[in-house]
């Protein structure tokens, strides 16, 4: 059995490390942050994210799905809020399909605190400042002593996110390693609508919406019966962060744009002036290991943008794989990681690609007849033809038997019919006709 390193305790590293015990390797997670068990954030108020089908599997996988869906909020389609207060329904699949709205930090813990019952051992406040890639060993530094000692190890993962250590070792020092990181013209900052006599002051069963084109809000349920809310917007230009430099420029365009959202805000004034603007990151790079000694694996590989709820599901659907390649070949490391990463860079790259474009769809088509108009025949048809078309978001959010890659493949190809389609005269007069659906079954 090996003896390996993770980099990084969040959520990947933290359930990539109890596949691990369970094959009976030894596993040390260094985290740089202080234990958030012994720091929390209250649940209410801690990020969301969106909980879906192929997340569920890596839970599954290591027991503790049902346990997570107790304390999971499910969100069965987006509630439209248009500029005249106005609230539209648009179902994301099928009856009793949903994804789940699930606290990031509440979801880590118990994903710790099982890891260390399965005998993981984690060590917090430890940054790793170096990374020797010829022999699995690392350099970490003490957050609080500044003291540092090596440690070593038959190989190392690293699951450190966005900005990894583990990966920047890659990129000093290995040939040929290709990095490419590329950043949204846009923002986010995070804001709150609190519950109302102790009850939730908007539909918790859907994921808000306040699509306004080049920019959105967005609202999450918790547990505490309180919206976490993040508004996505530009950093410069006319609507922008940088536009609206006072509280008194934002409240007064939130009035307009957002109105109804800024009644239910009573904490506005402080939360906009003082919760930061965070920005929106894709990586992209290749290859994601050197030789049987470090391999890298969620963010650290394939950061994505939040816009297809994805990031985490990915992260977690990576230990599905990896668990099943560890099943499969046992212990040969070296062949493992090629073809982990063989398999899943496509998915990354795609996943990526997906997600970006439907920010663009969030933000301003949602709220259009036409989007609306398409996704109706799009779900009419599937439904009398399931074994020919399963729509894109179906693919990706409830279909983890189908890969990322071919979902976006398989996504394009429908666009492109659904582009003649919606071009029909009369279209929206005769959307769920035979005609249609003739001429769909040809395209196909």
């Amino acid at each position: 059995m090996s003896k390996i390193n993770i980099i990084g305790s969040g959520l990947v590293g933290s359930l990539l490390s109890i596949y691990l015990v369970k094959k009976g390797h030894t596993v040390t997670i260094y985290e740089r942050r202080p234990d958030m068990r012994k720091n929390r954030i209250s649940a209410g108020r801690s990020i969301n994210l969106a909980l879906s089908d192929r997340g569920w599997k890596g839970l599954e996988g290591v027991g503790i799905a049902d346990e997570i869906r107790k304390v999971a909020l499910p969100m069965s389609g987006r509630m439209i809020h248009s500029i005249d207060g106005n609230i539209g329904y648009q179902p994301y699949g099928k009856e009793g399909q949903a994804i789940n709205s699930v606290s990031r930090g509440g979801l880590n813990c118990v994903l710790m605190d099982l890891a260390e019952k399965n005998g993981v051992k984690i060590i917090f406040n430890s940054r790793c400042a170096h990374v020797d890639l010829n022999n699995a060993s690392m350099t970490m530094e003490d957050g609080e002593t500044k003291k540092t000692t090596n440690v070593e190890a038959d190989f190392i993962i690293g699951t450190d996110g966005a900005y990894s250590a583990a990966r920047l070792q890659m990129q000093l020092t290995s040939d040929r390693f290709q990095y490419a990181q590329s950043y949204l013209p846009h923002g986010y900052k995070e804001l709150t609508i609190p519950p109302v006599n102790n009850d939730f002051a908007l539909d918790p069963k859907g994921l808000h919406i306040w699509p306004r084109g080049t920019y959105m809000l967005i609202a999450l349920p918790n547990l505490d019966k309180s919206f976490t809310c993040t508004l996505f917007f530009p950093f410069e230009g006319e609507n922008s962060f940088k536009a609206l430099d006072s509280i008194d420029k934002a409240r007064s365009f939130f009035e307009k744009m957002f109105g109804d959202a800024l009644k239910m805000m009573p904490d506005f004034d402080q939360e906009y002036s003082n919760n930061p603007v965070s920005s929106l990151v894709t990586v992209k790079c290749f290859p994601w290991h050197v030789k049987n000694k470090l391999l890298l694996m969620g963010d650290a590989a394939h950061a994505i943008v939040p816009f297809y709820g994805q990031g985490m599901n990915c992260g977690f659907e990576d230990c599905v794989v990896f668990n099943k390649l560890m099943e499969e070949m046992g212990t040969d490391w070296e062949a493992i990681f090629e073809k982990f990463e063989q398999l899943r860079k496509p998915d990354g790259d795609a996943i990526a690609d997906l997600a970006v474009a439907n920010f663009v769809e969030m933000r301003d088509k949602v709220g259009h007849a036409d989007f609306l108009l398409q996704k109706k025949i799009e779900a009419s048809f599937s439904a009398k033809h399931p074994d020919k078309w399963i729509p894109l978001y179906t693919m990706v959010t409830y279909s983890p038997h189908i890969r990322y890659s071919e979902a976006l493949h398989e996504g394009n190809r429908q666009e492109k019919i659904m582009n003649k389609v919606m071009a029909l005269p009369g279209i929206d007069q005769k959307w769920d006709s035979k005609e249609v659906e003739e001429m769909i079954l040809n395209l196909l």
